[in-house]
């Protein structure tokens, strides 16, 4: 597995060794010490969701705060999507600055998204399968966002605006200079 580091502090890249032959394909998608050996600390990844979306759906700038915060492990199992991550953390020398990635089925590339940061997803195929492993659970308390096209964050999402499809609960989220910490 080949771990990389972004231009956001602490969250990295994940693409995996891929072993094919006439039979079809092999890859590790995730090791634990591989990837707590890389970033120097401990992970304990609690709860695994999954989500299905369909061309044009838009879920984010997602994050949940205090405690409950949460670090990711993010890829696509089917499909393709852009994938973007907004560093939240004031003591962070990229705060403020976001990172995308194309994810896809293909690529078979993963992102570790560290606690302290938003995360959120377009999908860009037809059907999207999409899969999270988080280090703490879920608490509907906790969960904040940012609005997806806040113009201070400037995150160019590579599709029209008028093709994209959010709940209503995403298009109500906060600017970033409103959010919650």
């Amino acid at each position: 597995m080949k771990i990389t580091n972004t231009l956001l502090q602490g969250c990295y890249v994940l693409e995996p060794l891929v072993h094919q032959d006439e039979r079809g394909l092999f890859f590790e998608s995730y090791h634990q010490n591989k990837l707590e050996e890389y970033i120097g600390e401990k992970i304990n990844f609690v709860q695994d969701n999954i989500s299905i979306s369909k061309k044009g759906v838009l879920r984010g700038l997602h994050y949940q705060t205090g405690e409950h915060s949460q670090a990711k492990l993010v890829q696509v199992l089917k499909g393709e999507v852009l994938d973007v991550v907004v560093d939240l953390r004031k003591q962070s020398t990229t705060f403020g600055a976001h990172f995308k990635l194309r994810l896809s089925s293909e690529n078979r590339k993963s992102i570790f998204v560290p606690k302290g940061m938003a995360h959120g997803f377009l999908a860009l195929t037809k059907e999207v399968i999409f899969a999270y492993k988080c280090d703490e659970y879920y608490d509907p308390r906790s969960e904040a966002g940012i609005l997806f096209n806040d113009p201070d964050l400037d995150i160019e999402w590579e599709f029209n605006e008028a093709g994209m499809i959010l709940s209503e609960k995403d298009l109500k989220l906060p600017l970033w200079k409103d959010r919650k910490i």
